[in-house]
């Protein structure tokens, strides 16, 4: 599979999203490592995991799998989310649902992600939101520190608009190297509204979260597109969902689409999405489909 470079760290072109493993029935470690594995036999060797997912569970459940099976560390990029503190789990006491970007903060979620995962470092460390109350040179410092530490290979964020982004480099030495984005047909504002290209222009690939809308696409799709998408599918021995991915893969900016799903079977077949080529006719065709109307 193709592999993109992001600073001093490189990422498989698809990357299995965890944010839903602690929802599964099994939660084993057994059944974790059978996703891994699965992933892993395809060539998509980068995982993205959040301090936050499961109520702050998922995490651990991967880190269960790992102790068992700790020869898959080696073979796996493992991405990891901070700076969201909701009323659960270990921030129960919280009064209200917001952001934490001190110093203090990550380097405690740092710390329990380190130690929940069973793993020694963080190849890629992401802020999950921006922060209102965001002191950059504190937040930046706190980023350079981890990675002069080796506790953080790499670092960036998530849902950051490009002001967000500057603003945070501004105080750091480290380089950002990717901003995680919702984008799918659906969700194609950040094609045109500055956050792709911003991003593109700098040479930093964004990496796209919720890729088929969370369900959404075929909720929110007209019957036509629902039916593109699948004739596209199947002419390529596939379904619609991997002809919904190839359309982000087709955008020169090398968006890396980050794919959740608890079924075994669906995971075996993620990669399909690479099999599949857009023409830019057909890219438009889609995107005109989902709009309801033509570009002007």
């Amino acid at each position: 599979m193709e592999r993109v470079s992001l600073g001093n760290i490189t990422l498989s072109r698809l990357v299995y999203g965890m944010w839903r493993l602690g929802d599964d029935v099994d939660t084993s470690p057994r059944h974790v490592q059978a996703k891994v594995e699965a992933c892993l036999a395809q060539g998509i060797s980068s995982f993205d995991q959040a301090d936050i997912y499961g109520g702050y569970r998922a995490e651990a459940i991967l880190g269960k799998a790992l102790r068992a099976a700790p020869h898959l560390r080696d073979q796996m990029q493992i991405i990891t989310k901070c700076n969201i503190v909701a009323p659960v789990g270990r921030h129960a006491a919280a009064r209200v649902k917001h952001y934490d970007t001190s110093a203090a903060h990550i380097n405690a979620s740092v710390e329990a992600s380190l130690q929940d995962m069973a793993i020694d470092h963080i190849d890629l460390l992401l802020l999950h939101r921006p922060d209102p109350l965001m002191d950059h040179l504190e937040t930046g410092g706190a980023l350079d520190a981890l990675v002069a530490s080796g506790k953080v290979r790499a670092v960036g964020v998530s849902n950051f608009r490009p002001w967000d982004f500057k603003l945070l480099q501004s105080g750091m030495t480290t380089p950002l190297v990717t901003n995680q984005i919702e984008l799918s047909l659906v969700a194609h504002e950040g094609f045109t509204n500055g956050d792709v290209a911003f991003h593109q222009a700098r040479g930093l690939c964004v990496m796209a979260w919720s890729p088929l809308a969370g369900g959404r696409l075929l909720a929110e799709s007209s019957k036509d597109l629902r039916a593109r998408l699948t004739e596209i599918g199947a002419n390529h021995g596939t379904d619609w969902s991997a002809a919904a991915v190839a359309w982000i893969l087709r955008h020169p900016a090398r968006i890396i689409p980050v794919m959740g799903t608890n079924s075994l079977p669906r995971i075996k077949t993620i990669a399909t999405a690479l099999d599949i080529e857009i023409d830019r006719q057909t890219w438009f065709e889609l995107y005109t489909l989902m709009m309801g109307h033509e570009v002007a």
